[in-house]
């Protein structure tokens, strides 16, 4: 089961009682949720057969209320519980979800982790609904995920720009797919997003980066990395450390794995670090920069900078002066 099945099924008139969303990434969630409730009313049949609870303020007895009431010059009402993860005695829903009124559709939207597998509810969710688990997605599809949102809206996307746009936004799919929206709305008549597109629209430098930044430890390049921290420095909103510390603790945490692998196996290698197979070469060749024992050393240098970050061991060094001192002890053993 996929968002996108259950919207097509959805936009066929498929209808299922109860629909269960619950789960890690709240893109598909969201997705699911939205077109529900602006997509299967037409907007006169809403006005009396659309109801919206939100868990923090909603109580059970009021949903279950309002999912056995009947349409009202429709064939059909649609009951949308939204944030339902903040909602107290939740499980109490149990017995509208066993025996649902055929002519309401119940859409939960319960984000941030599943119910409880041992539970009554969850028997009687895998029984009786529509139950969606969201996960999120691995590092190495982001970039295939990413091509696709372009693809849909009808653009293409360069290979730079691509790996601009997801090594800054990180897995945040709604940010994603809304700065994608937002360029394809300003690219005045273009069909292909470029870097400097990157650069003007979503506020990322195509020179001065993390994506650049670990290009250039990658090559243990002084002094391309010491420009790029230099602008870092006198542009605190470009990479704040909170940024840098995991994406290049990821990074050296792949070469880790890379030194460990036994050779003539790169379709696994690139597997089980989480990256596409033909991105593999980069690692391997920034792995023949750092030995095994200068890689540990990063990863250990990445955790004192990250606890001196926020005051542990430090006397107060500015984000910029801390970064300027690790960049130095990683690329000089």
């Amino acid at each position: 089961m996929s968002a996108q099945k259950i919207i097509g099924e959805l936009k066929k008139g498929l209808y299922k009682p109860v629909y269960w969303l619950e789960g890690e990434e709240e893109y598909f969630i969201d997705q699911v949720m939205d077109y529900a409730e602006h997509h299967i009313l037409s907007e006169s049949e809403a006005g009396f057969n659309k109801t919206v609870f939100y868990g923090r303020d909603a109580d059970w007895a009021s949903v279950i209320n309002a999912c056995r009431r009947y349409p009202m010059f429709a064939e059909r009402q649609v009951v949308l519980l939204r944030e339902a993860q903040s909602m107290r005695d939740i499980e109490k829903l149990e017995a509208y979800i066993e025996k649902p009124l055929p002519s309401t559709l119940l859409f939960v939207a319960y984000k941030g982790k599943k119910v409880d597998g041992r539970t009554k509810l969850a028997k009687i969710l895998k029984e009786k609904s529509v139950l969606y688990t969201t996960k999120k997605l691995y590092e190495k599809d982001l970039p295939e995920w990413t091509q696709e949102v372009v693809k849909a809206a009808g653009f293409t996307i360069e290979p730079k720009a691509l790996h601009l746009l997801i090594d800054h936004i990180g897995n945040d799919l709604s940010r994603i797919y809304n700065e994608v929206q937002k360029m394809t709305l300003n690219l005045a008549g273009r069909k292909t997003i470029t870097p400097d597109d990157i650069e003007q629209f979503v506020g990322i430098s195509k020179e001065y980066n993390v994506f650049e930044l670990q290009d250039a430890l990658a090559r243990r390049d002084y002094y391309k990395a010491m420009r790029i921290v230099n602008y870092f420095d006198h542009n605190p909103k470009a990479a704040p450390l909170p940024l840098v510390f995991p994406s290049l603790y990821g990074f050296f945490s792949k070469l880790q794995v890379v030194h460990s692998a036994p050779p003539g196996q790169e379709k696994a290698l690139a597997a089980s670090i989480g990256i596409n197979e033909w991105k593999l070469k980069d690692y391997v060749q920034a792995a023949k920069q750092y030995a095994p024992h200068t890689v540990e050393k990063n990863l250990l240098l990445l955790h004192q900078y990250n606890l001196k970050s926020v005051g542990v061991d430090d006397a107060g060094s500015g984000d910029g002066e801390l970064l300027k001192e690790l960049v130095v002890k990683m690329i000089m053993d």
